[in-house]
């Protein structure tokens, strides 16, 4: 019985591998190449740059020769950061969104933790029903749902003006918590779905060990279900803290129901109305400064989380 061999004298098969191992790892790298491009591109074009070029922006400033000479872009070092760090509106709206952030993100995750927990509980019937009745505000736009609040809380137009005419909900000192209850309208049903996506992935085995030592439901869900979703808590912390900072829809549309929601409100705000001067690379700097704060704020609460996690 004779044994086939190459050119080389060896056995094709002796390295373990069959042939054409490597024309199908070839054949698969070219198919990997073709799915990833086209992300790459896209995430090129419509992300990296535009943040490059907000980048070079922020560094560009308007000279005039004269007082009515044409106006020439030049390079200005630091000049915008310099307006930014010095613009007390900017700061004001920064310091007003955290403190919306402190109060309303441990409300509106709590919410959603506690919804988690009775849709998954084997005493609720109709799950289906009510993790799609929790969730349906996160299907309306953003827009649609300030408006829709902003009706209700204005004086002349909601049918409960026995509450809007003597609480004022549009007025300053309440206005930006009236905001918060759109947002935690809005997106608790979207962070319930990511805990309730994470006690199901909790295995059964952990339920029945419990049970068997006595737990009732309310123990489980304190010493069992809450500890292991901690990981779906802090990102949905990390999100809210990104949305947090970025708050521009339902601010914009409040000012069509109240003055008490400035031009300068909320930091993204700050950016818009620069930008409708237009005085784009300032704009830019409040951009480039508001990524920067958002990215040390998460990167800051994830490194107190993960601490925490293993203490």
């Amino acid at each position: 019985m004779s044994t086939q061999t190459t050119a080389t004298g060896r056995d094709p098969g002796a390295t373990g591998q069959p042939p054409g191992r490597s024309r199908r790892r070839t054949r698969h790298a070219g198919a990997l190449t073709v799915l990833v491009v086209p992300f790459f591109v896209l995430f090129t074009l419509f992300y990296l740059v535009p943040i490059g070029y907000a980048v070079f922006r922020s560094f560009r400033t308007v000279e005039r020769e004269g007082t009515f000479g044409p106006a020439t872009e030049v390079f200005g070092g630091l000049t915008q950061y310099e307006q930014v760090f010095a613009s007390e509106a900017f700061w004001a709206s920064l310091g007003r969104v955290l403190l919306f952030g402190v109060v309303q993100v441990p409300v509106m995750l709590g919410l959603a933790l506690v919804l988690a927990l009775l849709i998954d509980s084997p005493l609720v019937r109709g799950k289906r029903f009510y993790r799609l009745a929790f969730f349906a505000p996160y299907a309306v736009p953003g827009v649609i749902a300030a408006i829709m609040w902003g009706f209700l809380y204005s004086p002349s137009l909601s049918p409960f003006t026995a509450v809007t005419s003597s609480v004022p909900l549009l007025g300053g000192g309440l206005v930006l918590w009236a905001i918060a209850n759109v947002v935690t309208w809005v997106y608790a049903g979207y962070n319930m779905l990511i805990i309730y996506s994470a006690l199901q992935a909790i295995p059964g085995e952990i339920y029945e060990a419990a049970r068997i030592d006595g737990a009732g439901q309310l123990r489980i869900a304190w010493s069992v279900k809450i500890p292991l979703v901690v990981p779906a808590l802090v990102l949905t912390g990390v999100f809210s803290i990104i949305g947090t900072l970025q708050l521009l829809t339902e601010p914009q549309v409040f000012r069509s129901f109240t003055t008490s929601v400035s031009s300068t409100f909320t930091p993204n705000l700050v950016v818009y109305t620069t930008s409708t001067v237009p005085n784009f690379n300032l704009a830019a700097a409040f951009s480039v400064v508001l990524a920067l704060l958002t990215f040390v704020l998460s990167f800051v609460f994830l490194r107190l989380t993960q601490r925490k996690a293993f203490q």
